[in-house]
């Protein structure tokens, strides 16, 4: 017989509708019977007993809000009587004992790679444009326009074929709507067989900002050009802004001194026109592209991965499908010496204690505590904070309160040490599970996660969000199986047999790592890539959640 709801963790005092069900509905739960107060959602969650005002709630463990006003058993969660609540935190001296999940059938497995000469090895080997200034942005976008298409890399013109047959239609004085859309999906040659794409880094940024905003730009920009996902490099910049190309070229360099990878750099104030420049810039590009062609792939240690974690669009079965399947996922990867990248600070909030207790070492432990304190600080200033992080989307499936979103986010990170702790534009150097400070922001997030040094990202999502990032390939994850059917053209993988009770969260777990490999060889190619979804903003370190 089908579950109807589940209890995350003993400790806890709601349970989780894993269907619709009605008011009045009898459900029984180890032993017990609980009759349902209200109508209760799939997702959602109802009080297992009567509770005061002021009582805590528990979830997952740990206190993730508190009741306004007194409520019986049975009643669903809401905004109005649940508020977020969350632990104090602080540093104390724990023995953090893991027990790593058995690897032994992956002893001999690799994945096909682009090796770098500084010892990384690429997912995939990118060209990368990058403008110093917003400046330039336009002309990335002719050259971006001139090469895609002739080169093989634009997304198949179903769209332009239709925007023609609309044109066609209202000059012969027909109907528009007896147009029929025909979604054909581009087979192009690549002109370059072992280039697997051209990436634009368009931003709004490199002048007119701080000067703290355009040091961070530039560090951030170096992390992409470092990435081993990109094999070559064309930098145009305007030249009177306050991103100096020699800014770029320090911190490119302070990350690898011996920087080999084709470098080409053009400043439009020394060109005689916009016409040479941008006619040099795909030229010279060209021959760039002709030399890397020529790097192929290579079998390689999965220790050599570096995998991002991430949640977006989340919903109330995050946390119980998707999320801590990645997290075994994580764990197997960490088991086998690879790099796993934890970001979204805002949404560790209220799992602040579990992150502390599992770091490695006192300084780890107190780089977490400072990060996190400080960017908490900056966002209660401007009248925000962490606890206003769930979004409409979030709370209308189940996230009623920001430590139960941060509850279910973490688990993507499984259970290994806490290795590392790195700030924004920090390069990822540890084997195992590092924190990266970035937004929740999907998109900030994804940026911030690649500039860690990310060569591939698991993004899990219950709503169904189009995010993916130029130069780290990002796999869909679904939390259920009616997301997965109904926007299949953007998700890679379905966890929704976890909530029906066809797989374990074990089972799920290895067949993400199995697609993961597959993606990593140039095998599988996710949606996010196939779509060119290369969403890319840098985080400003204001206010973002």
């Amino acid at each position: 017989m089908k579950k109807l709801v589940i209890k995350i963790n003993n400790a806890d005092n709601v349970l989780v509708a894993l269907q619709d069900l009605p008011a009045s509905t009898p459900i029984l739960h180890e032993g017990n019977t609980y009759v349902t107060a209200d109508e209760i959602p799939a997702k959602h969650k109802f009080f297992m007993q009567d509770m005061k005002a002021g009582d805590e709630v528990l979830m997952y463990g740990i206190l993730v809000g508190k009741v306004q006003f007194d409520v019986k058993a049975g009643m669903r969660m809401t905004i109005e009587n649940t508020k977020h609540a969350a632990e104090p935190f602080a540093y104390r001296s724990v023995n953090y004992k893991w027990v790593a999940p058995d690897v032994s059938k992956y002893a001999n497995r690799s994945f096909k790679g682009y090796h770098r000469k500084n010892g990384t090895v690429g997912t995939a080997n990118y060209w990368l444009f990058i403008p110093t200034v917003f400046c330039e942005n336009r002309n990335l976008d002719i050259i971006k326009e001139s090469l895609y298409s002739e080169l093989g890399y634009a997304v198949d013109d179903k769209y332009k074929s239709y925007t023609h047959k609309l044109v066609q239609a209202f000059e012969q004085g027909e109907d528009i709507n007896n147009i029929s859309f025909e979604p054909k999906v581009n087979q192009a040659n690549r002109t370059f067989n072992n280039v697997d794409g051209i990436k634009f880094l368009t931003h709004n940024g490199g002048c007119g900002g701080t000067r703290q905003d355009s040091d961070t730009l530039s560090k951030l920009l170096a992390a992409y050009a470092h990435h081993p996902n990109v094999a070559g490099v064309t930098v145009l910049s305007l030249g009177c802004q306050h991103l100096q190309v020699a800014d770029f070229k320090r911190d490119l360099f302070a990350l690898d001194s011996d920087f080999d990878k084709p470098l080409l750099i053009f400043e439009q104030q020394k060109a005689q026109s916009e016409e040479q420049l941008i006619q040099n810039a795909i030229r010279n590009t060209f021959e760039g592209l002709m030399f890397i062609n020529k790097q192929e792939r290579a079998a390689a240690a999965l220790s050599k991965l570096c995998v991002g974690v991430k949640c977006g669009g989340s919903d109330g079965f995050s946390g119980i499908s998707a999320n801590p399947a990645v997290g075994y996922c994580a764990d197997l990867l960490v088991a086998l010496g690879a790099k796993v990248l934890l970001a979204e600070f805002p949404e560790l909030c209220g799992v602040e204690q579990e992150m502390i207790d599992r770091s490695v070492d006192q300084l780890t432990a107190e780089k977490f505590i400072r990060l996190m304190t400080e960017y908490d600080d900056l966002a209660h200033k401007v009248g925000s904070g962490f606890y206003m992080n769930p979004s409409p989307g979030n709370i209308k499936d189940g996230l009623i309160t920001d430590a139960i979103k941060s509850a279910g986010a973490a688990r993507k990170a499984g259970s290994s040490p806490i290795v590392d702790v790195l700030d924004y534009t920090e390069p990822a150097t540890k084997p195992g599970l590092s924190l990266v400070c970035t937004p929740g922001n999907d998109v900030e997030a994804t940026t911030g996660k690649a500039a860690a040094g990310a060569t591939l990202i698991l993004f899990t999502t219950g709503l169904g969000t189009p995010t993916g990032n130029p130069v780290c390939p990002t796999i869909k994850v679904a939390t259920n199986s009616v997301l997965a059917k109904r926007m299949s053209d953007i998700i890679d993988i379905d966890t929704g047999p976890v909530i029906s009770g066809e797989k374990t969260i074990n089972e799920m777990g290895e067949d993400i790592l199995e697609y993961c490999i597959k993606v990593a060889s140039g095998e599988e190619i996710p949606k996010a890539v196939q779509l060119n979804q290369d969403d890319f903003i840098p985080w400003k370190r204001g206010v973002s959640l």
